[in-house]
């Protein structure tokens, strides 16, 4: 697959409203003018979205800059993230994983899909859960999808990946996207969200280079999945 370049917040705005078109299209045989105030589905059609990407890559913010971007236009979208579905610390304690949190196989991945599934399917509101960074656990119903929200829009690291149920899950999504950032600058973010939540820079450094990594080569492997790629260089060329 060659997968769509995409370099600025226009360019995931303008490609997330493209998807929503065409699911719409596809789900209710009309086209529809989503930018028109005017124009309204009598039952909201949900378009999932996933945003892909190494460990402290950047999918949170370009999640978060594309439901903004879908905001601003009358779209009714919002942010779920895959985090919510982390293991809690005491399981993987239990299950000799809590030193490699944020592998692949410490997330209850069935459970994600079952959300995924949900919020493309029930008109009513979907409650999800939330990973509170320095508390460093999931809350249950902390994420509310009303049966207004158009677009869901999910990030997290394993959306492409190939073990089963992910590619379920891959299959939830009208569009998956992957954030490429270079690995100095995404290094970087990584070390200094780790010592925000409360590790010291050396822990940070060891964490980083050992669990982090693990995951980021796995990963980084799914990226020619990906529907589009968001060149994260282009996209904060500041950072």
């Amino acid at each position: 697959m060659t997968a769509t370049p995409l370099g600025s917040v226009d360019d995931l705005v303008a490609r997330a409203l493209a998807v929503h078109a065409r699911a719409q299209e596809a789900r209710l045989g009309t086209p529809a003018d989503l930018t028109s105030p005017t124009t309204a589905a009598p039952t909201p059609v949900r378009t999932l979205i996933g945003v892909a990407g190494e460990p402290g890559g950047g999918k949170s913010t370009a999640a978060a800059a594309v439901v903004a971007g879908l905001t601003r236009v009358g779209v009714r979208a919002v942010v779920v993230p895959m985090d919510g579905f982390h293991l809690a610390g005491a399981t993987l304690a239990r299950l000799g994983r809590l030193d490699r949190k944020g592998a692949i196989d410490t997330f209850d991945a069935e459970g994600y899909l079952a959300l995924l599934h949900r919020l493309r399917t029930s008109r009513s509101t979907v409650w999800a859960p939330e990973y509170v960074r320095g508390v460093e656990e999931s809350i249950g119903g902390a994420v509310e999808v009303d049966p207004r929200v158009e677009v869901v829009v999910s990030e997290g690291n394993y959306l492409l990946a190939e073990l089963a149920p992910w590619p379920a899950v891959r299959s939830e999504f009208d569009e998956v996207w992957f954030v490429d950032t270079p690995a100095g600058l995404r290094r970087r973010w990584l070390v200094a969200r780790h010592v925000r939540f409360g590790m010291t820079p050396e822990a940070a450094e060891a964490w980083a280079a050992g669990p982090d990594e693990a995951a980021a080569r796995l990963v980084r492997a799914t990226r020619g999945r990906a529907d589009a790629v968001v060149d994260a260089g282009r996209l904060w060329p500041d950072a």
